[in-house]
């Protein structure tokens, strides 16, 4: 079921109210793309199914990574190509997350302080892997908000549970199938590599960096996934989410907004926010990101750089290691080929709309196009 309120409906509305709640000009841009997306602004094509003849229009979507209507077929691509690169080891999940002190420095400065979160997270975890002469790996994937749209920095990381010797062999760390590594001491080391970076980039003045020593910080350690073959699948949830998805919106009257979220502070109980709409834009629009930035980054023997060696030699160690990849999915993505009248693959594109606005179709213009495609 399709939700009754959207993204870009409430994108739509405050018109130049959102002007007034202090916005970049990259922000107002990728706003401008969400409430477009999929309307006859961008322009679109109609389709008709070759078998029962229904009629489809389509608009062009914006393809931008904060929209919560364009994430489906980018999400399913990565999981395809990363679903090629798994191995037979266990695999973690750990998160890693910035004090909410930094939260300030993260709005005036997200490149470079979401830069330093991946630097640092990905050298605590390689002192670890070094402790034991070994080589690690890892995915890692951004998010910047918490159930209700707050600012809350942290990196999902997947880590497979060994790494490669000098030689080049595989080899697993000793965790005894309980968990990677000892989660206060990842915290300790995490600390320690990130506030290096801060004074290293003179981002924050000794004042200002003093009492991020006085609290641990986070991290959170899961024990290792039952099957490497749930590994993608699960990891495929995080990469492109976004602030909030549209189905989590409950209604849109009066200028306010209402939407559902989870409280993780009492056990994660259901509960329903209520905020005005720019309240709720200057919330979404916290969390895009830099230009260019990149959110979702591999490294070690699964880097860009390595891997297409790295992965068929760890592979040819454990000799047959085919994985069957388990799809936990309740739905199919949605495919444009498909007809949404009779479910069979037959849908064609018959004409293209410009982006000045609906399309404008006659009686004899339906009758055309449905004797073309008999024929």
């Amino acid at each position: 079921m399709l939700p009754k309120t959207e993204i870009g409906d409430i994108l739509q509305k405050p018109g130049d109210r959102i002007e007034t709640i202090g916005l970049n000009s990259y922000q107002l841009r990728t706003l401008s793309a969400l409430r477009s997306c999929r309307t006859a602004a961008l322009g679109g094509h109609i389709d008709v199914c070759s078998e029962c003849g229904k009629f489809r229009v389509s608009y062009n979507s914006c393809r931008n990574r904060h929209c919560p209507k364009c994430q489906g077929n980018k999400r399913e691509a990565w999981i395809e190509a990363r679903n090629s690169e798994l191995l037979p080891v266990p695999y973690f999940h750990i998160v890693f997350t910035l004090p909410e002190e930094l939260n300030i420095f993260c709005l005036q400065h997200p490149k470079e302080m979401y830069g330093i979160l991946f630097k640092s997270v990905w050298q605590t975890l390689q002192k670890f892997a070094k402790n034991k002469h070994l080589t690690g790996g890892m995915i890692a994937v951004l998010h910047t908000w918490g159930q209700n749209m707050s600012l809350h920095p942290h990196l999902h990381c997947i880590v497979p549970g060994g790494g490669i010797d000098k030689k080049g062999k595989w080899k697993n760390f000793s965790t005894k199938g309980k968990f990677l590594f000892p989660v206060k001491a990842l915290s300790k080391v995490f600390r320690a590599k990130y506030v290096s970076f801060l004074r290293k980039n003179k981002l924050l003045s000794q004042k200002e960096i003093d009492p991020l020593f006085s609290k641990s910080w986070v991290v959170y350690a899961k024990r290792p996934f039952a099957h490497p073959a749930y590994v993608v699948e699960y990891l495929g949830r995080y990469t492109h989410k976004v602030a909030i998805s549209n189905s989590r919106i409950i209604s849109y009257e009066n200028n306010k907004v209402s939407f559902s979220y989870k409280d993780y502070r009492h056990g994660g109980v259901k509960k329903v926010m209520e905020l005005q709409d720019t309240e709720f834009i200057r919330r979404f629009a916290q969390h895009i990101l830099p230009a260019g930035f990149v959110r979702i980054r591999h490294y070690g023997f699964l880097s860009s750089t390595t891997k297409k060696v790295t992965i068929p030699a760890i592979r040819e160690q454990f000799g047959t290691c085919d994985i069957v990849f388990i799809d936990m999915r309740k739905t199919k993505p949605f495919d444009l080929k498909i007809c949404p009248y009779c479910g069979k693959t037959s849908m064609v594109t018959v004409d293209i709309i410009s982006a000045r606005g609906p399309p404008q179709i006659n009686k004899n213009q339906i009758i055309e196009i449905k004797t073309n495609i008999k024929k």
